[in-house]
């Protein structure tokens, strides 16, 4: 297809951050929809979060040598039949890098040999086919194309562009261009999980607790109103008039009933969510979680910003 003119002379990240902020209500369902489907489809696939990012760092190394060497791969390619070298892992790089103990990620890499998906020897890292049929961004390009759609149209009702693009339209672009946004999506997807395991527990406890969040933001009495960023986490307590119960978010997840009970007791006593008498929970931040989920959530949107301000730029699916 033909590559569609570029917004960088029109729009910069801070642009697009202040009309996030402004309309975050509008794109939270897609948003909060995007992270906690790539959680749990992250989870399903070695019923183990962090393994999984594991493998995706090793993937990343392709992206980044692709990156240094100016060179565009697209989608189709970048899957097909092929074997990466890594030359060498450091495991004290892969522990800083992914905020992980040392340790655990000796286990998961030694589990991920154990099960065929990657090949080390010495300090080399082989990874097949199968390592990048496992990792393959089919649906989560389906959601990030579905995100990146929604603010197109609140570009366009704000004035900062005429044109609006389907998904097809946007998916295509992706992937044609697919290893600079890729590389673009793991580098923000990195610091966000990073962020939120350093502040709260592990990302099988965050997945959990975005199901709830979920139900919140698709709920009809938080559809209907339009809520900043600034405001989001205050007035969407109280939207939620079902909740959701244990039995639901281990369905949905895939996390064992026993294990989300026993991380839902850390989410009700760490101030994120409360349990009713009907034993359905709901958003219920506050005091210095409140505090603290609010800056965590604002330094997330402008990392999102960056990130969607540069695969913007490199796809050019918005008019000048």
């Amino acid at each position: 297809m033909n590559a569609l003119p570029s917004i960088s002379n029109q729009i910069d990240e801070d642009k697009i951050f202040q009309i996030i902020e402004k309309n975050f209500s509008k794109l939270a369902p897609f948003w909060y929809s995007l992270i906690t489907n790539w959680l749990v489809r992250s989870y399903n696939v070695f019923q183990d979060i962090d393994k999984f990012i594991i493998l995706i760092y090793f993937i990343n190394k392709n992206l980044i040598f692709y990156r240094k060497n100016g060179l565009i791969i697209d989608y189709d390619a970048f899957y097909e039949d092929k074997e990466l070298e890594i030359q060498k892992i450091n495991i004290s790089d892969v522990a800083h890098d992914l905020k992980m103990p040392k340790e655990s990620v000796r286990r998961k890499i030694i589990e991920l040999e154990n099960k065929g998906i990657i090949k080390k020897t010495g300090k080399k890292i082989f990874l097949n086919r199968s390592a990048f049929i496992t990792a393959k961004a089919k649906d989560t390009l389906k959601d990030l194309c579905i995100l990146i759609k929604k603010l197109n149209v609140l570009l366009v009702e704000e004035k900062v562009t005429n044109e609006e693009f389907e998904i097809s339209e946007i998916s295509n672009s992706i992937k044609e261009n697919f290893s600079f946004c890729w590389y673009q999506f793991y580098k923000f997807l990195f610091i966000f999980t990073n962020r939120w395991k350093t502040n709260y527990n592990d990302l099988e406890t965050f997945a959990i607790g975005l199901v709830v969040m979920l139900n919140t933001v698709y709920s009809k009495d938080f559809l209907s109103k339009n809520i900043s960023g600034k405001n989001f986490l205050k007035l969407a307590q109280g939207t939620d008039d079902v909740g959701v119960n244990a039995m639901s978010i281990s369905d949905i997840t895939g996390i064992p009933r026993p294990t989300v009970v026993r991380k839902l007791k850390f989410l009700i006593k760490s101030d994120f969510l409360k349990r009713n008498e009907k034993k359905l929970l709901f958003l219920n931040v506050k005091g210095k979680t409140m505090k603290d989920a609010s800056k965590l959530r604002e330094m997330n949107m402008k990392d999102l910003s960056n990130f969607l301000y540069r695969v913007f730029n490199q796809i050019k699916i918005i008019n000048s």
